[in-house]
């Protein structure tokens, strides 16, 4: 074999520097394109590009058996996730915006959440997730499944039977429906007692009662509302809105005391109802009165429905801050974008401050009014977080109103408080600690 002449070397030796050259360039791309040190941020300031399926990329990373972290209060409450390539091909996906961070970078941001109320939580499990739904469909929709729909975080629906017969066992965090743990439907009767949906309502609330052995429907949302109790008792996390709050613990409070019309049960109410409430088996509230009359369309004197309804749709709530190393918890369930969030109503639209237990937590506020948005507490080994109202983005959801359409508020602070419900669960259990 001849070997190569001068210009052949020549032209060799040229080819060589041209492949070095393209080799460098690509690698140049690759690191450009990959994360130094194998981090991905997730902004969740103004520089995200959808908040609310922020929330459920990272609950997909924790799905695939990775680990991510929470960092509270910086930019925003951002997630901190593993530099693996399907990451970012799963947020294009989604729409959801990431930018890499370097060691250097990493770095930084770790001296400034060490120096700031800032704290950065791991996430390790994905909790699992039930909601507390009726199986007939009435006219208004669940700000909670929305949200959870939207973010594409998988969730199994339970109700009465399935609570009863122990499967809330299965699950880490159960969020509960618009139910009316009263037992008074609503308190729809003077409004809506004629509707199909309406009495479609009461015929499946009664044939449920029956097929759990229960005389009256009172008696099988009490006891629900107990069986729930146990279940946060034994470390379960539960999220309630809109009715499921107030009527929550006026059942636990009124257990086996008829507190109810006849119109819903057959039978007058027991005249000392109101003097036989046990106000110490509630989880949140205190000392209320309740609303007897079947035409009134609300449960007790807890509620806040008609201050927020005369101040109109331009009030907000405002968050509270707490400190991110020494109160995690608390933090977690107020991260957002923003400070101040637009007021909402629905048939419980916030609490009266002076009803609230001592011990219990307020999240979010009505500045200069006696009026609590946002709470949360513990019981036995888990907690429980109230949020008032219907739909954060819908001052006033009427019944028959349509859906939210999550594609066009995906930026909604009051949307993302419902998702930091889902996802605190996943946090470290030494940081779950208030």
């Amino acid at each position: 074999m001849r070997g190569l002449t001068g210009e052949g070397r020549r032209t060799g030796a040229s080819a060589g520097r041209g492949l070095a050259a393209a080799l460098a360039a690509l690698i140049a791309i690759v690191l450009a394109a990959a994360p130094a040190q194998g981090k991905w941020l997730v902004p969740m300031d103004d520089r995200q590009t959808d908040h609310l399926k922020a929330y459920g990329l990272t609950y997909w990373v924790l799905q695939q058996g990775q680990k991510a972290e929470w960092l509270l209060n910086y930019r925003a409450g951002s997630f901190l996730l593993p530099g693996d390539p399907a990451i970012e091909r799963e947020a294009n996906v989604r729409g959801v915006a990431l930018e890499p961070m370097g060691g250097a970078a990493e770095a930084a941001m770790r001296a400034e959440i060490a120096d700031n109320n800032m704290e950065a939580v791991g996430l390790e499990k994905p909790p699992r997730i039930a909601v507390y739904i009726p199986p007939n469909t009435p006219p208004w929709d669940d700000a909670v499944t929305l949200a959870l729909d939207y973010a594409e975080i998988p969730y199994a629906r339970v109700w009465d039977e399935e609570v009863l017969r122990g499967e809330l066992a299965k699950y880490d965090w159960l969020h509960l429906h618009h139910e009316d743990f009263t037992g008074q439907h609503g308190k729809f009767y003077a409004a809506y007692r004629t509707f199909p949906w309406y009495q479609e309502e009461e015929r499946v609330q009664k044939a449920m009662a029956a097929k759990m052995g229960f005389a009256k429907v009172t008696q099988l949302k009490g006891a629900v509302a107990r069986t729930v109790k146990d279940f946060i008792g034994r470390g379960g996390f539960m999220f309630g809105m809109c009715s499921a709050t107030d009527t929550y613990d006026i059942a636990l409070a009124a257990a086996g005391v008829d507190i109810v019309d006849a119109v819903y049960d057959g039978d007058p109410a027991d005249p000392q109802a109101q003097r036989k409430l046990d106000f110490t088996q509630t989880l949140a509230f205190k000392d209320f009165r309740l609303e007897p009359d079947p035409y009134l369309y609300r449960f007790s004197d807890i509620d806040v429905t008609m201050e927020a309804d005369a101040r109109g749709s331009n009030s907000f709530f405002t968050l509270f801050d707490f400190s991110a190393k020494n109160d995690p918890v608390p933090t977690m369930l107020v991260q957002s974008h923003a400070n101040a969030v637009l007021d909402f109503l629905g048939q419980t639209t916030g609490f009266h401050r002076r009803f609230i237990k001592s011990g219990v937590l307020v999240l979010g506020e009505v500045e200069g009014a006696d009026e609590v948005k946002y709470l949360h507490g513990q019981f036995g080994r888990g907690t429980f977080t109230f949020l008032g109202g219907h739909d954060p983005e819908d001052f006033q959801h009427r019944v028959g109103d349509p859906a939210t359409d999550l594609s066009k508020v995906r930026h909604s602070p009051g949307y993302r408080l419902i998702l930091n419900n889902v996802l605190f669960p996943a946090a470290e259990k030494k940081k779950q600690k208030t």
